[in-house]
Order: C-alpha cells, then structure tokens, then sequence
C-alpha cells in the first residue's frame, strides 16, 4: 500500500490532462468494460493522435493496459489514481450544490478548480460535505446567512 506521502508526490507529477484522460477512460469501462482512442478523443473533444500519444505515456507510466488498434482498459494503480479522482469530482460537485449553485455553473467550477486543490484542503471540504449532510439545519443556516451577505 502507498504510504501518504508517496501518493502525494505522485499526484503532483500527474498533470492535468493525464488525470482528464484517465477519468475518462475509467467513465468509458465502467459503461463499455473498455476504452478506445477514438471514444476518449471524441468526448474530450481532441484530436485521436493527441490521445494516442498520451495514452502511450499513461501506458509506459503503468496506468493504462494498451494494445495498439484494441480497447484498453486500466492497471489497479490506473483505477487507484481514477478512483481519487472521481471522489474528488464529487465532492466539489456535492460541496458546490449544496451551496445551492447551479449544474452548469457546478460543472464549470469543478472542472476548473478540482486539479488543483492540495490534498489538505480536499480533506476539508469533504467534511465539510459530511457536516452539512449530518446537520442539514446548519446548511440552511449558513444559506440564510449566504443571501443576506449577498443582499448587501
């Protein structure tokens, strides 16, 4: 098992691209039992030599199972790593609806913050998640609170 800090050196070296890809692989065999190049390029609106090249380096990397012209799926530390990061997706998403935001504002935020957030400050908002859902009349509080500030 990865010690903390290994995981957190890991993450700092995945970029941002290599963590779309594998959250979007991980979507498509989860709904298909297998990805392809030509699915991942299309729903991450790139072209499929662009996927290919960084599905040669996922692989070299050990994340991904890759056959040239064959679906491919993930390694244990190809699904570990998009394990965490769709737990991370949803908590901002859960954090930012229960803050009342819209979907489509929710979905824009998540993707712009969710790479870069420390693994302290995810930790945090995951309670904080937790809280509210354990006391939902704090949440309505702190929304009342939300729209008088906002009201001015």
């Amino acid at each position: 098992m990865p010690s903390a800090s290994n995981s957190r050196r890991a993450a700092a070296r995945r970029s941002e691209s290599t963590e779309d890809h594998l959250e979007r692989i991980d979507e498509l065999v989860e709904s298909k039992g297998y990805a392809r190049v030509t699915d991942i390029a299309e729903s991450l609106g790139l072209r499929r030599s662009t996927v290919s090249n960084m599905v040669r380096r996922l692989a070299a990397r050990g994340f991904v199972n890759y056959e040239r012209y064959r679906g491919l799926t993930l390694t244990a530390e190809g699904r570990a790593v998009a394990r965490h990061i769709k737990k991370r997706h949803r908590t901002l998403s859960a954090l930012l609806e229960q803050l009342g935001l819209e979907s489509d504002t929710i979905a824009a935020e998540v993707e712009d913050i969710e790479h870069h957030l420390k693994p302290a400050t995810l930790a945090a908002f995951t309670s904080l998640v937790e809280f509210w859902r354990s006391r939902p009349d704090q949440l309505k509080d702190f929304l009342r609170f939300h729209r008088r500030n906002q009201a001015g």
